[in-house]
């Protein structure tokens, strides 16, 4: 009876394991170095969970259309550690984020770099820099600040 118990535990243990494993990705398998993206907007909506952080924004584009962001960060441990903490992004605060676009052109971002409504400007912790090289410490590392094609 014993037995079967340890081995319910650990098949629960390794499917639980499984799912954050498979959601956690490579930056390259979503997200497009060569589609730099500059987005502001009112915070709606934060995700502050594991693998990854997301904070949702209303953008209004150049012809008056609101348009709702899906927005990567970090991981909550990542962001802990670059200084963000829970209550930093507040519903209806306005954010600028930098980053990159969805390979697939859709409402969804890898953010490099967030500037709180005060100024202020945190690294997002990106999963860009994992794969090319490196963390930024002061969070301006969007390597496409003028848009042009990523040097990596």
């Amino acid at each position: 009876m014993m037995m079967r118990s340890t081995i319910g535990a650990v098949l629960a243990t390794l499917l639980l394991s499984a799912g954050t494993a498979l959601a956690h990705h490579p930056f390259s398998d979503d997200f497009d170095a060569n589609k730099p993206v500059t987005l502001t907007g009112a915070i709606t909506r934060v995700q502050w969970t594991s693998p990854h952080v997301y904070t949702f924004i209303d953008v209004k584009d150049a012809q008056g259309k609101m348009t709702t962001w899906k927005i990567e960060m970090g991981s909550p441990t990542e962001l802990t550690k670059a200084g963000w903490t829970r209550a930093m992004l507040k519903t209806g605060e306005m954010i600028t984020m930098q980053g990159w676009q969805a390979k697939n052109g859709t409402s969804f971002a890898n953010a490099d770099e967030i500037t709180m409504a005060n100024g202020k400007k945190m690294s997002a912790v990106s999963s860009f820099h994992a794969e090319h090289g490196g963390v930024p410490t002061t969070g301006t590392g969007n390597p496409n600040p003028s848009g042009g094609k990523s040097p990596y």
